[in-house]
């Protein structure tokens, strides 16, 4: 639940982008934080290994103005894509009010992506959520790959629950406000429902 401070009129949102390793999570983040304006945006807080993996999550903080006389911030969050890393994407769901699942195009991730998939399922059960209750979208990412499946097989694969989905091309910055205007649609309107 996002977090209101009615004495100031501010709501804190966190926005986690989930899914393997690799997959374009951090470079989503790092391509929103290039295009946006200093007065919008914090710093982009990294903690990545030498091999520029993330190891615990990465970290963005936006301010998005006034809506409807609220003041209104997203925090944007990594997760490890790493398997042996579970521990802190756990940590990382918590508080969540919405997701982003970045699949990675390629045809051999496919396994891979799933399996993200079902483990950020699994992990917000700790939390006593579900994706049924918390909004989310896909973003299919790497479309430019040679050996990319088609957008017919990703959405067989991953989206039974018919959410929006995205494609994007993260490294370009295709697709990537495209996912984050409609997350975050999706979670304001979730947000003005339950107020």
């Amino acid at each position: 639940m996002p977090l209101l401070n009615y004495m100031k009129r501010e709501i804190a949102c966190k926005i986690v982008y989930y899914g393997t390793g690799f997959s374009g999570k951090t470079t989503n983040l790092q391509f929103i934080h290039r295009q946006l304006s200093p007065d919008t945006r914090g710093e982009l807080i990294s903690m990545a290994t030498q091999t520029d993996r993330t190891l615990f999550f990465d970290f963005l903080p936006l301010d998005l103005g006034d809506i409807s006389g609220w003041k209104v911030r997203f925090a944007l969050y990594t997760v490890p894509g790493q398997v042996e890393y579970n521990a802190s994407r756990k940590l990382i769901l918590n508080g969540t009010d919405a997701l982003v699942f970045v699949a990675d195009s390629d045809f051999m991730r496919r396994t891979d992506n799933y399996d993200a998939l079902m483990n950020m399922s699994e992990n917000l059960k700790d939390y006593d959520t579900s994706l049924e209750k918390i909004p989310w979208v896909l973003q299919y990412n790497k479309r430019d790959l040679r050996n990319a499946m088609s957008v017919d097989q990703l959405e067989t694969d991953l989206n039974t629950m018919n959410v929006p989905s995205f494609e994007s091309i993260a490294s370009e910055g295709l697709g990537i406000f495209s996912t984050l205007r409609a997350v975050s649609k999706i979670l304001l309107e979730t947000l003005a429902n339950n107020m």
